[in-house]
């Protein structure tokens, strides 16, 4: 804790009872310690802030099981500046992203490399950061003089609608923007109270650092300002002159992450066709739906349903208007009472500004509200209720501190249990998705990704399921459409996918993701029914719509090396790494375009980094394998290094694959071990032939006569366009 001289205020002022008259056994030393210790302002602020960290843990336990949902696989787990080397380069000093939140992808890169894969370490920094928030926040209403300071910050670390933003990794945003959010009013509050311009430019610096986490807390300066009104009862020239650093940052930053939402989060997508008028209409419902569930926080729903609002109905901005006459009747009343309700519902509306609907943000796709949304308003609803029950119950007399902690314990503990029973809604994807299809049955995209889900786990027939839901929910739905024709693929349906495939671009424009998708299952389907020409067509189109996606790129590049335009397909293959550097099929692509231009070692070089972010493939291993047993230049081959690399290969896939065992027999020969390499060569043979592999038998009978003969095997070259010969 701080060692201000600030009196810490909250929910309940712990005080000790005094021996009762005639007395006589004296308190012990150790007890005496402890009256002293609690009876300091200093230790008892200590123990509250322990006690609010704790309590946040305790609410959160849940947590500790959860795995990672939605996009989580875009934010971090499939995110490779997250996961390289050098991705800080490209977070800070690119357009790479989908969003400009350099501090936050900053933190998931420096945890990438604690705890990689494993989702409970991002959850603790979650819950730590949320806790802090917590913490800060009672400083910051400590010193701003609110009653009942402690509690609101209690409330604020357990208040169920702030789960969203905790147990959701991708939120990270939020908890992270939160932190330096509240720093920056703070240190700003000590420069007015101090004068020491050290803490102006400490606020100054935590407001840059939340912007570069979530720049949704671009309006803090409005909060400045009006915070300066309610200490001063007026703004006054120094106060505009000190925000406008602030105001400056701010409008930078924002202004960047518009940029990035338009051409990155979004793209061409479509988000919201409404008008301005309907927006502003619905503004002002979102400002009421937030408050409700800020002060009846039950039935929380990931996606909630989305609103249709009529523009042309006058009714449509009744809530908005009563919005500006709760503001106009504070104003009113201002220095009778006003003041505390009108900083307080202005900040609620100024801070939720950013996500009002005035800007297309993707989320908006789905719903116009959103739990996460209202992260960085509701401690001002918070803090009104607080301060003025406390207010109330302060007024009973001697009987004061026992209603305040008989209230304030219950309070708590009816929110803490239900921020534990909305933990569990975040356990999964799979439980993420049916707990919102059971309180919002027609959700298209919670049909939808649920469908994703269980496609991934091989439950076709229950993925086909939720995705035609979804199309009968919203029969226009080209995701849902793209996903039920895979699905149909995945159970042999190959004419009913392909028309899914079609309807969608007969229905979308030739500029969209889910056409490029479309483009490119279609191209997978005709090159199975070997119409190559036709699946060359598709994946350049595709390329055309979305020229940054890799897997068209790699796709393209297989077909125009199995044709012989070995250059053309290294182009291809070399734009997809551009794009993924990550993506391993790309690189071992590379590797076979390499070999057949006679470049073994430039063909290594993508296999090592192939099997670094693969390790246990045992394609990467026998692919090496081979090029180091058989390739032609006596400089490239290691015999020893090709044997290790085929016995793990062989060993990861249980001695049941002939062309591997294929591969460890070249590399015996290699090594002049030709007893083994002929006993490995006959158990491959015997292999190929209960397969009924006649191709394969052939070359085994071949290769195993050079070895009877003493002779290792030499490979002149791929001469079908395959990423090794070894592997047609």
């Amino acid at each position: 804790m701080e060692g201000d001289d600030e009196q810490p205020q909250g929910l309940a002022e712990l005080q000790l009872s005094q021996p009762a008259e005639g007395a006589t056994d004296p308190p012990s030393r150790g007890a005496n310690r402890i009256v002293e210790f609690l009876r300091s302002s200093k230790h008892r602020g200590r123990l509250l802030g322990l006690l609010l960290v704790a309590a946040t843990f305790i609410a959160y336990l849940p947590m500790w099981r959860a795995g990672f949902i939605w996009d989580d696989d875009t934010m971090l787990t499939g995110n490779h500046f997250v996961q390289a080397a050098d991705g800080l380069r490209w977070i800070w000093f690119s357009t790479k992203l989908f969003d400009y939140f350099p501090a936050t992808f900053t933190t998931l890169w420096l945890e990438w490399r604690l705890w990689g894969a494993h989702p409970l370490g991002y959850h603790l920094v979650n819950v730590c950061l949320h806790a802090l928030s917590a913490v800060l926040w009672w400083r910051v209403l400590t010193r701003l003089k609110t009653p009942g300071a402690w509690l609101a910050a209690a409330v604020f670390a357990l208040h169920p609608v702030n789960v969203e933003s905790v147990a959701w990794i991708t939120q990270r945003k939020n908890t992270l923007a939160m932190v330096f959010f509240v720093l920056t009013l703070l240190w700003h509050l000590r420069f007015e109270d101090t004068g020491r311009r050290r803490w102006y430019g400490a606020a100054l610096g935590a407001f840059a650092l939340a912007l570069l986490s979530k720049t949704a807390v671009a309006p803090l300066p409005l909060v400045l300002l009006g915070l300066a009104w309610w200490r001063r009862g007026r703004v006054e020239r120094r106060d505009v002159w000190r925000s406008v650093p602030f105001f400056a940052i701010a409008a930078g930053l924002a202004l960047v992450t518009v940029w990035f939402q338009y051409h990155k989060a979004i793209g061409p997508g479509i988000v919201r066709t409404d008008s301005f008028w309907s927006r502003l209409a619905g503004a002002g419902w979102a400002v009421w739906f937030y408050l409700y569930k800020a002060v009846l926080p039950l039935n929380l729903v990931f996606v909630y349903p989305r609103w249709r609002i009529d523009a042309a109905n006058v009714l449509s901005y009744v809530p908005g208007l009563l919005v500006v006459a709760g503001l106009l009747l504070c104003w009113r009343y201002r220095r009778r009472g006003g003041r505390a309700g009108l900083l307080g519902m202005g900040y609620y509306v100024v801070m939720l500004l950013p996500i009002l609907g005035f800007l297309n943000i993707a989320f908006m796709r789905y719903s116009l509200v959103a739990d996460h949304y209202q992260y960085f308003s509701i401690i001002s609803p918070i803090a009104l209720a607080t301060a003025g029950i406390t207010t109330v119950l302060g007024s009973y007399g001697k009987t004061r501190t026992l209603l305040k902690a008989a209230f304030g314990g219950m309070l708590l503990m009816a929110l803490g249990i239900l921020a534990w029973r909305q933990c569990a809604m975040y356990a999964g994807i799979e439980t993420l998705w049916l707990t919102t299809i059971a309180r919002n049955p027609r959700c298209v995209i919670a049909h939808n990704d649920l469908g994703v889900a269980l496609l991934q786990q091989k439950r076709t027939d229950e993925a086909i399921a939720h995705f035609e839901e979804a199309l009968e929910i919203q029969p226009q739905d080209a995701t849902a459409r793209i996903n039920l024709g895979s699905a149909l693929l995945q159970k042999g349906r190959v004419d009913e996918a392909v028309a899914f495939f079609e309807k969608v671009l007969e229905g979308q424009p030739e500029d969209g993701i889910t056409s490029a998708t479309a483009h490119k299952n279609l191209g997978w389907v005709c090159l199975q029914n070997g119409q190559v020409a036709e699946a060359v067509r598709h994946l350049q189109k595709a390329l055309e719509t979305q020229p940054d996606d890799a897997t068209a790129h790699n796709a393209l590049g297989k077909i125009l090396l199995q044709q012989g335009r070995v250059d053309a397909a290294m182009s291809h293959f070399r734009k997809a790494l551009e794009i993924r550097p990550d993506f391993v099929s790309a690189h071992t692509n590379l590797a076979g375009a390499f070999l057949r231009k006679g470049q073994a070692r430039e063909a290594l070089a993508q296999s090592q980094t192939a099997l670094k972010l693969q390790p246990d493939n045992p394609q990467i291993l026998s692919d090496m394998a081979w090029v180091l047993a058989t390739g032609p230049e006596a400089s490239v081959r290691n015999g020893a290094q090709a044997i290790e690399l085929a016995q793990r290969a062989n060993q990861l896939s249980g001695s049941q694959d002939p062309l591997i065992l294929r591969t460890l027999a070249a590399a015996y020969a290699e090594s002049g071990r030709f007893a083994e390499a002929i006993t490995t060569a006959q158990q491959a043979l015997r292999l190929a032939v209960s397969q009924s592999n006649a191709v394969q038998a052939g070359m085994l009978r071949s290769e195993l006569k050079l070895y009877q003969a003493g002779s290792p095997l030499r490979d002149p070259g791929p001469t079908n366009g395959a990423a090794n010969p070894n592997h047609p």
